[in-house]
C-alpha cells in the first residue's frame, strides 16, 4: 500500500506539473511575442496573479487541514486544470486583446484556483501523505520537477509552431492527471486524521501570534519572493541575447527543461542533504544561492555564461522547498501545517510579488535588465544575512523530535 500511494502521488506531480509548465514557461514569451505586451503591463498581470494566489492559498490551507488526506480539493483542482485550453484562448486572450484589465482580473482568479494556489495544496497533500505512509517529500517532488522538465521541452518544440498548443496540451494531459488521482487509495486510518487532529480558526488565530511566524515570513519575503519576481521575465531577457527571437525561444526551451531535469535530480537528493545541514542553514544556503544567480545574471552578457547560472536554479530550489517543509514540521504545530506553507510560505512569496511585480516590470522598461538584476541581487543578500540570525536553529527547535521521526530511514 505504501509503495503504491508513493507511485501514484508521484505521478500525479509529474501530470500536474507537465501541465503547468508546459505552459507557465512560455507565458512571458507569450505575453511579449504573441500579445505584444510592456514589462509594465506585464508586471501587473503577474501581481495580480499574487494577490489573487494571496487570497486562495489561506482558503486551501485551511480546507486542507480540515480535510486532511480526502481527494475533494484536488479533484476541484484538477477540473480547473481541464480547463486551461478554452480559458486562455477563448477568455483570457481576447480579454487582454481588448479589455487590458477585465483580462488581468479573470486571468488572476483562474491562474490562482487552478495553479498558483492549486500546487501548494497539492504538494501540502503529499507531504502529509508521506509523513503518513514513510516516504521523504523531496522524492516525491523530484517526479514534479520531472514532469515540468518534460512540459517544458514539449513547449520549445510546440510553441514556434503555434503558440496555442502549448495551452492545448496542459488540458489534454488533465485526462491523466484525474485517472491517477481517482485510482489513489489511501489508508482508512489516514482519511481519519483530520477528525482526531481537528483545528479551528482560533487555532489558526493562535499559530499568527508566534513571532517566529513573523520572522519567517518575513525572510522569505525578501528572499525566495525576490526571487521568484526576478525570475518571471527572464525568459524574455534570455531569448533577447540571441540573433532572432525563434532561436532564443527554442534555447530557452532547451536550457530550461534540462535546468528541470537537473532540478529533479536535486529535489531527489536534498532531503539528505538538508537532513545533514539542518532547515535553517539549508534556508541560508538556497538564500546564498539565489543572490549569486541574481548578480551573476546582472554581470554576465553572453550565453554560454548565462546559461550556466541559470542552471543554479535547480540546485536552489530544491533545497529551499525541502527546507520549507522540514523547517515547519520542526517549530510549528504539524496539524497546521498546510497553513502554514500555503500562507507563511506561499503567501508571504505572493504578497512581495504582487508589490514588486509591477516596480520591477517599470525598471526593466527604464534601466534595463542586467542593473535591475543587481539591485534584486543586493536585496536578497540582505535578507539572507537577516535569515541567519532570525531563523530558528535546529537544536531549539519545540518540534525536533518530530523532525527525527521523519528522519529515520524510510522506504520510498
Amino acid at each position: 500500500m505504501k509503495n503504491s500511494v508513493y507511485l501514484r502521488l508521484s505521478s500525479f506531480l509529474f501530470t500536474f506539473f507537465f501541465c503547468w509548465l508546459v505552459f507557465l514557461a512560455f507565458m512571458p514569451i507569450w505575453f511579449k511575442q504573441v500579445l505584444h505586451l510592456s514589462g509594465a503591463q506585464i508586471g501587473t498581470i503577474y501581481a495580480a496573479n499574487a494577490i489573487a494566489a494571496m487570497t486562495f492559498q489561506p482558503i486551501y490551507g485551511y480546507i486542507s487541514d480540515r480535510i486532511g488526506l480526502r481527494k475533494h480539493l484536488l479533484g476541484f483542482i484538477n477540473f480547473c486544470v481541464a480547463m486551461t485550453a478554452p480559458f486562455f484562448l477563448l477568455v483570457y486572450q481576447p480579454l487582454l486583446e481588448s479589455f487590458f484589465f477585465a483580462g488581468v482580473v479573470a486571468g488572476a482568479l483562474f491562474m490562482a484556483i487552478a495553479y498558483n494556489a492549486g500546487v501548494a495544496a497539492i504538494e501540502s497533500f503529499v507531504e502529509k501523505a508521506g509523513r503518513s505512509n514513510d516516504f521523504e517529500f523531496g522524492r516525491a517532488r523530484c517526479w514534479g520537477s520531472l514532469g515540468a522538465a518534460v512540459g517544458i521541452f514539449a513547449a520549445g518544440l510546440v510553441f514556434n509552431l503555434n503558440p496555442s498548443y502549448i495551452f492545448i496540451l496542459a488540458s489534454i494531459m488533465s485526462l491523466p492527471l484525474a485517472a491517477i488521482l481517482y485510482t489513489t487509495r489511501l489508508k482508512a486510518a489516514d482519511l481519519e486524521i483530520a477528525q482526531k487532529n481537528n483545528i479551528s480558526l482560533a487555532d489558526v488565530k493562535a499559530l499568527f501570534k508566534i513571532k517566529n511566524v513573523w520572522l519567517f515570513m518575513i525572510f522569505i519575503l525578501g528572499s525566495a519572493c525576490v526571487y521568484s519576481v526576478f525570475d518571471q521575465q527572464f525568459a524574455i531577457y534570455y531569448a533577447s541575447l540571441f540573433p532572432t527571437e525563434a532561436e532564443g525561444n527554442e534555447a530557452f526551451g532547451y536550457l530550461n527543461s534540462f535546468q528541470v531535469f537537473l532540478e529533479a535530480a536535486a529535489m531527489f537528493a536534498a532531503p539528505y542533504f538538508v537532513n545533514k545541514l539542518g532547515a535553517k542553514r539549508s534556508l541560508i544556503l538556497a538564500g546564498t544561492i539565489m543572490t549569486c544567480r541574481m548578480v551573476g545574471s546582472g554581470v554576465v552578457v553572453n550565453t554560454i555564461g548565462i546559461s550556466a547560472i541559470k542552471l543554479l536554479h535547480a540546485v536552489e530550489l530544491s533545497l529551499l522547498l525541502v527546507a520549507v517543509f522540514k523547517y515547519i514540521a520542526k517549530n510549528f504545530d504539524n496539524r497546521l501545517a498546510s497553513v502554514m506553507y500555503l500562507v507563511g510560505y506561499q503567501l508571504s512569496n505572493q504578497l512581495g510579488a504582487a508589490i514588486l511585480s509591477p516596480v520591477v516590470g517599470s525598471f526593466y522598461d527604464s534601466i534595463g535588465f542586467p542593473s535591475t538584476y543587481l539591485f534584486l541581487g543586493a536585496v536578497v543578500g540582505s535578507f539572507t544575512l537577516f535569515g541567519a540570525f532570525v531563523l530558528v536553529s535546529d537544536s531549539k527547535a519545540p518540534y525536533q523530535q518530530r523532525e527525527e521521526a521523519e528522519s529515520a530511514p524510510e522506504a520510498a
